[in-house]
C-alpha cells in the first residue's frame, strides 16, 4: 500500500522526474525525528548534570554558546560537504559526528571536553537540517511542499519533546543519557541508509547576500536576527536557570518537554490569521506576546512548577511563531529567482544571532545570575516589536498582493536552504 503511493517532482529544468514513493520521503522525516529524541535528551541532560556536579552555570552557558558557534560553522561547511559526497553520505557523516559528540559527553563530566563535543554537535545538527531539507525540497513538487515540510517540522518537534521528557527516566550520575543519545542517532541512520529516495544533483554554492535580503524584506531579515538569539536564550538557558533555582531533574524534564506544545498551539492559529492579512500585524501581536510572557516569567520566577510550565509554553511558542511568520513574510516578497539567496541570507542571520546572543547571556550570567537570559529575551522581543511597528508606519510600498501559504516551523532548526540551485541576480519583488 505504501509502495503504491507516489509523489511527482520536477528537476531543476522544470521537467517531470520519476515519481517518488511516499515511503522514501518518510525515511528522511523519520530519521530526523529519531535523531531529535537523542538530541532533546542531551540538551536537557547537560545543564542538569553540570548542576548536580557543582559546576557554575557559566559552564552551561559556554556550552550553549559553543553549540551555536558550531551551528554557524555547519551552515557554512555543509554545502561543500554535500558537493563532495552527496546528500546520503553527508547525512551519515554528520550523524556519526553527533554520535561521537554524545560519546564524548558520556566519557565523564569534563566541561572543556563537553564544550568541544557540543560545538561539534552544533555543526553536525545544523548540517543535518540543511541536508534533509534541501533533499526534500528537491524531490517534492510545489503543490505539496508546504505540507511535507510542515510534517517534517512537527515530527522533529515531537521528537525533541520525547527526548526532553526522557531525562526524567535516566540516572544522570551514569552514562545512560549518552548511550541513549548514541542509540537514537544510530537508529536515525538506518532509514536514510536504506532509502531509495533519489539524490539531488551536486549542489552549487548558495550565496549569502544580506544587503539584498534587506532590500527584499527588512522585517524578515530582522526577524531572523531577533529570533536566533531569542530562541537560543529561552530554550538554551531555561534548563540552566531551572537547575540553578533548585528544580529537580524531573521538574526540568517536564518543563522542557512541555515547551514544544507552544509551537503546536500557537503557530497554526497565528499562521491561519497571517494568511488572511498583512503578516506584519500578526508579527506585532506575537512579538508582544513574547514580551508579556517574558515579563510573566520574571514576575513568577521561582513559583510553582505548574505556573512556570504554562508561562514557558506561551513564551517558547511565541518565539517559535515569530520565526515561521518572519520567514513566510520574507518569502512573500521575494521573486522566484531570489528565493535561494534569500533563504541562505536568512539562515546566516539566524545562525549568527544564535551564536552572538548566547555569548552575551553567558557573560551576563557570570555577573548577574542565571535570570539574565529573561531580560535579554524581553529586550530582543521588545526591540523587534518596535521595529515592525516602525516599518508598518514608515513603509512606503504596499504589502505584497499575494500571500503564500503558512507552514509551521521551529526555531530549533535552520530554515530550508535549497542547495541545488544557484541564485540569479534579479531585483527583489517587494520591500517591507
Amino acid at each position: 500500500m505504501a509502495q503504491a503511493a507516489t509523489i511527482e517532482s520536477r528537476d531543476p529544468e522544470g521537467e517531470k522526474s520519476p515519481a517518488t514513493p511516499t515511503i522514501a520521503i518518510t525515511s528522511v522525516i523519520l530519521s530526523m525525528a529519531l535523531v531529535a529524541i537523542g538530541n532533546g535528551l542531551m540538551f536537557a541532560y547537560i545543564p542538569v548534570r553540570l548542576g548536580a556536579e557543582g559546576f557554575s552555570p557559566t559552564w552551561s552557558g559556554l556550552i550553549v554558546t559553543g553549540l551555536s558557534a558550531g551551528g554557524l560553522a555547519g551552515c557554512i561547511l555543509t554545502g561543500p560537504l554535500v558537493r563532495r559526497v552527496g546528500h546520503a553520505r553527508a547525512f551519515m557523516v554528520l550523524s556519526a559526528l553527533i554520535a561521537l559528540s554524545n560519546a564524548a559527553v558520556g566519557a565523564g563530566t569534563y566541561p572543556l571536553l563537553w564544550l568541544a563535543a557540543r560545538t561539534l554537535y552544533g555543526l553536525a545538527i545544523c548540517g543535518l537540517f540543511v541536508v534533509a531539507q534541501s533533499w526534500l525540497n528537491d524531490v517534492v513538487g510545489n503543490a505539496i511542499r508546504g505540507r511535507v515540510m510542515a510534517i517534517f517540522y512537527v515530527a522533529y518537534i515531537a521528537g525533541l519533546g520525547i527526548g526532553y521528557y526522557t531525562l526524567a527516566l535516566v540516572d544522570i550520575a551514569s552514562a545512560e543519557a549518552s548511550l541513549i543519545g548514541i542509540a537514537f542517532t544510530a537508529l536515525s541512520i538506518l532509514p536514510v541508509g536504506l532509502t531509495r529516495l533519489r539524490q539531488p544533483p551536486p549542489p552549487q554554492a548558495a550565496s549569502v547576500a544580506l544587503r539584498r535580503a534587506w532590500r527584499i524584506s527588512p522585517v524578515g531579515l530582522a526577524g531572523m536576527l531577533a529570533v536566533g538569539g531569542l530562541s537560543m536564550s529561552i530554550t538554551g538557558f531555561a534548563p540552566i536557570h531551572a537547575t540553578a533555582k533548585g528544580y529537580s531533574q524531573q521538574d526540568v524534564a517536564l518543563l522542557l518537554s512541555a515547551m514544544p506544545l507552544g509551537t503546536l498551539l500557537l503557530q497554526i492559529p497565528f499562521g491561519w490569521i497571517s494568511d488572511r492579512t498583512d503578516r506584519r500585524f500578526v508579527l506585532v501581536a506575537v512579538s508582544l506576546l513574547a514580551v508579556v510572557s517574558g515579563l510573566l516569567a520574571v514576575g513568577f520566577d521561582g513559583s510553582t512548577l505548574a505556573i512556570l510550565v504554562v508561562i514557558y509554553i506561551f513564551w517558547d511558542g511565541a518565539s517559535e511563531t515569530i520565526y515561521s511568520l518572519a520567514s513566510a513574510h520574507a518569502n512573500d516578497r521575494a521573486g522566484k529567482d531570489d528565493l535561494v539567496a534569500l533563504s541562505s541570507s536568512l539562515l546566516f542571520a539566524w545562525s549568527f544571532s544564535g551564536f552572538v546572543v548566547p555569548g552575551i547571556v553567558t557573560t551576563l550570567t557570570a555577573v548577574y545570575g542565571t535570570q539574565s537570559f529573561m531580560y535579554v529575551a524581553i529586550a530582543i522581543a521588545t526591540a523587534y516589536t518596535g521595529f515592525v511597528i516602525w516599518r508598518i508606519v514608515e513603509a512606503k510600498r504596499v504589502p505584497a498582493d499575494e500571500t503564500g501559504s503558512f507552514s509551521p516551523m521551529t526555531a530549533q532548526a535552520p530554515l530550508p536552504v535549497d542547495l541545488a540551485f544557484p541564485a540569479e541576480e534579479d531585483e527583489p519583488k517587494q520591500q517591507s
